[in-house]
């Protein structure tokens, strides 16, 4: 297991970097609450650039992002009442991209994910109000909706223990998601429409683990980030699970769980620091050289942490995503000598 005095922090003065994204020219995204909300942009020198979203009626509090060809973020919205999809542009111009699906209000969105199809996968963790009245053993009604290209938006999974975050299988055949307070990785089988199968368990979490972010390594497995815990772990291909980094007092995360099974966790104890690390992991994403180094998101601290792992992360579709529009905006400065096109990020290393 890593030991937590290996973990590096890069960034500084971030709000909420509930979600974080790798690119292959160093540079990390981050979900940014500052202000009327956007994209910390991190450079690889650990400086802070941030496109802050104006002219919205209300601010946008960015949970999942995900990052477009074209140099646009989308924006998972987790409002009080209502969420949406938005498209944040490097000038901070905002547009409406999904708000609401089958004739209702989308409740406030946990979690955008853009596809090799083009396809969105949102995900919504409850339709309670406020949406921690959902953490108790339960409660399953977070929902999933794929929006396909030029195609309406539809509801293609339900009854979901608080849904969060989803990633699709390296070969394109199955979506995972993790249900935070069902305690569970469960995948569906993709249709070739985005209609998706039955649910399957693929891992069901012990004491103390509450599933929030997921990302797929180059081997099949799935890397989980707990909140409350601060632990990563990793699901194997067969189901099995190892605890890769760890950063809690197991007596502070016995009292939560506990709370947890008699119904009593709140905003007060979820947002409570269990780890003197660590500050309540909430995401990863492989980068670095080979795709080996894991950068986690938080929802408690002001930086992304990071840490070599023994196993390469999967290729994103956004992995090579031409920054050019983001340099001309004046969001990311490329190194000398180090062109953001897609075309000259250089192939992984063996």
């Amino acid at each position: 297991m890593i030991e937590p005095s290996l973990v590096n922090f890069l960034g500084h003065g971030l709000e909420r970097p509930e979600c974080v994204l790798a690119h292959a020219s160093g540079h990390l995204f981050a979900a940014d609450w500052r202000g009327d909300g956007g994209v910390a942009v991190v450079a690889p020198d650990g400086s802070v650039r941030r496109i802050t979203a104006h002219g919205v009626p209300t601010p946008l509090r960015p949970n999942g992002i995900a990052l477009q060809a074209e140099g646009t973020f989308l924006l998972a919205h987790l409002g009080d009442e209502r969420g949406g999809v938005f498209r944040l542009f490097a000038d901070g111009r905002t547009e409406a991209v999904l708000t609401e699906v089958e004739g209702r209000p989308l409740p406030p969105a946990n979690f955008v994910l853009l596809d090799r199809s083009g396809r969105l996968w949102v995900t919504v963790s409850t339709r309670r109000v406020p949406r921690h009245d959902a953490a108790r053993p339960g409660v399953a009604d977070g929902f999933i909706v794929v929006m396909p290209p030029g195609g309406p938006p539809r509801i293609v999974a339900d009854g979901l223990g608080y849904t969060n975050e989803c990633v699709v299988s390296v070969d394109g055949r199955h979506l995972y998601v993790n249900e935070t307070f069902g305690k569970r990785l469960s995948r569906f089988e993709i249709e070739d429409d985005g209609s998706l199968g039955p649910r399957e368990t693929v891992a069901v979490f012990g004491e103390g683990t509450f599933p929030d972010g997921l990302a797929a390594d180059a081997e099949g497995g799935l890397w989980i980030t707990s909140i409350v815990s601060n632990r990563v772990v990793r699901v194997a291909p067969d189901g099995t699970a190892e605890t890769v980094l760890e950063d809690c007092d197991r007596s502070l995360v016995a009292q939560t769980e506990a709370m947890f099974r008699r119904d009593g966790l709140d905003t007060a104890r979820l947002g409570l620091r269990h780890g003197k690390v660590l500050a309540n992991l909430s995401s990863l994403a492989f980068g670095g050289e080979g795709l080996r180094t894991a950068y986690l998101g938080c929802l408690a601290g002001d930086a992304i942490a990071s840490v070599d792992v023994p196993i390469a992360g999967a290729e994103l579709v956004h992995w090579r995503a031409d920054l050019a529009p983001l340099e001309e905006a004046g969001v990311i400065v490329a190194p000398q000598g180090q062109p953001t096109a897609a075309a000259s990020y250089p192939p992984l290393s063996d």
